[in-house]
């Protein structure tokens, strides 16, 4: 059975979430990957949306936080002060998960606006959301986004969401209580923290692609794991669940 980069990336992203109980989904990829994720390794998986949803069973891919199929089949629907107040900033969710437009060596994200360059006027980006606040108290963070040098870079154009910061003992100082961006998932591989020096370092490859294409598809100088692993390809049942999701989500559009 084939499959596509984006599959491959959502499939290793799903994976990245055995053991957890509690997720903080944010749209697009993330949902993508945390759906699939209850629909395979952990479907006990409880998905909670910052639109209020706790619990979200959808039967197709979520077009945004207010699609109607979150609060159909969602366990309970709350407000979103308590969403945050109550869920998030308690410390009772285990796993934020989000997407990005920009990303920094640190796990640092931008997702406010593009420095387009001298003369033209900035890319607006949808902005925050509730990601500072996913990103600062859920117990760990998780991220998905395409590699490439727009998205992966030296230096973010606006810092919406702390990662790591500048580097180890940022988060403390900030009086950050979760553990923040433990891996980032994307189409050529998987990037983790340095447990040093906060960096992201390439730790696996996904079938086929080599250290040398995801140094040349990022912003900074790149380190690789010493020996880095090589991802699984997706098993068939996982490639027809994320399948059935998409093309249901593209039906219904």
């Amino acid at each position: 059975m084939t499959w596509t980069s984006d599959e491959l990336m959502t499939v290793n992203a799903a994976r990245a979430l055995a053991g957890a109980r509690t997720c903080f989904v944010g749209i697009g990829l993330p949902s993508a990957a945390a759906n699939l994720a209850r629909r395979t390794i952990e479907p006990g998986l409880v998905l909670i949306y910052e639109s209020g949803t706790l619990g979200s069973k959808p039967a197709r891919l979520p077009l945004s936080i207010g699609d109607g199929e979150l609060a159909d089949t969602a366990d309970a629907v709350v407000s979103v002060p308590e969403i945050f107040n109550y869920w998030l900033q308690a410390g009772r969710i285990d796993v934020g998960f989000l997407g990005a437009a920009q990303v920094d060596r640190y796990g640092n994200i931008n997702t406010t606006v593009i420095d387009r360059g001298p003369g033209r006027p900035e890319g607006r980006l949808p902005g925050a959301g509730g990601a500072p606040e996913i990103a600062a108290s859920c117990g760990k963070v998780l991220m998905v986004l395409r590699h490439s040098r727009r998205n992966l870079v030296e230096r973010l154009d606006f810092v919406t969401t702390v990662g790591h910061g500048s580097g180890p003992g940022d988060r403390a100082r900030l009086g950050l209580p979760g553990a923040g961006p433990v891996a980032v998932i994307t189409d050529l591989g998987v990037l983790r923290p340095d447990p040093e020096t906060a960096e992201l370092v390439l730790t696996e490859l996904h079938p086929g692609v080599t250290a040398e294409q995801a140094r040349e598809a990022t912003g900074w100088k790149l380190r690789v794991a010493p020996d880095p692993g090589v991802t699984r390809p997706p098993a068939p049942a996982e490639l027809a669940a994320l399948r059935e999701l998409s093309d249901r989500g593209a039906a219904d559009a």
